[in-house]
C-alpha cells in the first residue's frame, strides 16, 4: 500500500495530533503518500448543545462518540483509511468493524487550572467564583472539592476557550487538559502563566491525586477497519507502555458502562522497575449531584488489565454486569 488517507477533526489540536502521527509514520519507514482529510463531527458542528445533552432525550443527537461517529462513517465508506482521535473521545468498546490499531506515546495526563489573573489553586478562589467547563467530570470534581464555587458551560476548541477566558466571557477560570496545551505550544513544564493574544492567564497543574483525569487523556489513538492492511502500518508506531495504560483505563470504563457524559475519572500508571501497573478512579453518582464520589486504587502485574478493572470496581462498591 503506497497511499494512506487519514481522517481527522478540523480543530487546531486535532490537526497537530494528526501531523504528529504522520511524521511518526514517515520516520518508521513508510515511504508512500499520506493525505489528511478533515471530517466534521457532530460535536464540532453542534456548538449550541452542551456535551452532556447529546445523548439525552427521545431523539439523541448522537448516542455515543460525538467526536468520532462521522470519522467511523468515513472509514466504513472508504473515504479514509484511518482516523486519528484524542483517545479520551473514543468509546471504550469499538464495534466489531473497527480496530484500535495504535496509540502514540502519551503526553502528561493532568488537567491545568487556568485563571484570569495570577496563578492560584482551586482552594484559593473566593466563594462564588465561576469556573467554566463543558466536562461533566471536571464540573463534578470542582463541585466536590469546592461546593461554594459556581459553574458555567463553555464549548469550543482550546484556543477559543482561552480567548473566551481572557476576554471575560468565561467566568474567572477554566480547566483544560495539559496535553492539548502543550501540543499547541501554549504551555511548558514549570510555567505559571500562558499568553493568548497579548493576555496573560495564570495556570496551575492539578495533581492526579486530587483531580483524576479522563480515561485515555493525553493519548492519541489511530482507528482503522478490522482486518485492514493499514493497521499493520500504524502498528509500527504503537507505544507499548501507553497501550498497557490505556487498555486498563478503557477496560474500567467498559465494565462500568460509562458513556461520553458519565462523570468518571480513571488513570493507570506503569512502574517500569517492578513491572506493575496501578489503576485509580473516581466515579460520581449520575442521579445525585450532592452525593460524594466513590474512589479507589488497585495495583498488580501487567497483562491482567480486565481483572484489575473488575477488582477496582468491586473495591469501590460498584456493581457491573457480566460483560
Amino acid at each position: 500500500m503506497k497511499n494512506i488517507i487519514v481522517g481527522t477533526r478540523g480543530s487546531e489540536l486535532a490537526l497537530a495530533q494528526t501531523r504528529m502521527t504522520l511524521d511518526l509514520l514517515r520516520d518508521s519507514g513508510f515511504d508512500g503518500e499520506l493525505e489528511e482529510r478533515i471530517i466534521q463531527t457532530s460535536g464540532d458542528l453542534r456548538q449550541d448543545i452542551k456535551l452532556s445533552e447529546f445523548s439525552k432525550g427521545d431523539s439523541p443527537v448522537v448516542d455515543k462518540g460525538i467526536f468520532t461517529k462521522e470519522l467511523e462513517d468515513a472509514l466504513l465508506s472508504g473515504e479514509i483509511d484511518a482516523a486519528v482521535h484524542s483517545l479520551k473521545d473514543l468509546p471504550s468498546q469499538l464495534a466489531e468493524e473497527f480496530k484500535l490499531a495504535a496509540v502514540l506515546p502519551r503526553a502528561p495526563v493532568e488537567d491545568i487550572l487556568l485563571v484570569k489573573g495570577p496563578a492560584c489553586s482551586l482552594s484559593e478562589f473566593p466563594p462564588g467564583a465561576v469556573i467554566a467547563t463543558s466536562s461533566v467530570r471536571r464540573g463534578r470534581t470542582v463541585a466536590w472539592k469546592r461546593p461554594d464555587l459556581e459553574l458555567c458551560d463553555m464549548r469550543g476548541n482550546v484556543p477559543t476557550r482561552l480567548r473566551k477566558l481572557a476576554g471575560g466571557r468565561a467566568g474567572d477560570a477554566t480547566i483544560l487538559a495539559r496535553a492539548g496545551l502543550e501540543r499547541l505550544g501554549f504551555y511548558r513544564e514549570g510555567r505559571n502563566e500562558i499568553e493568548i493574544e497579548g493576555c496573560r492567564l495564570g495556570c496551575q497543574v492539578l495533581p492526579v491525586s486530587d483531580f483524576i483525569p479522563a480515561g485515555g487523556q493525553g493519548a492519541v489513538g489511530i482507528e482503522t477497519l478490522s482486518g485492514s492492511p493499514v493497521a499493520d502500518k500504524f502498528q509500527r508506531i504503537n507505544d507499548a507502555e501507553t497501550s498497557l495504560r490505556v487498555s486498563a483505563e478503557r477496560k474500567f470504563l467498559y465494565l462500568l458502562g460509562a458513556g461520553c457524559d458519565t462523570p468518571v475519572g480513571v488513570c493507570a500508571n506503569l512502574d517500569p522497575a517492578s513491572g506493575e501497573i496501578s489503576l485509580q478512579a473516581v466515579v460520581f453518582d449520575e442521579s445525585d449531584s450532592a452525593a460524594p464520589p466513590k474512589t479507589g486504587r488497585v495495583s498488580g502485574p501487567c497483562g491482567n488489565e480486565e481483572e484489575m478493572a473488575r477488582e477496582l470496581l468491586q473495591k469501590m462498591g460498584i456493581g457491573i454486569d457480566l460483560r
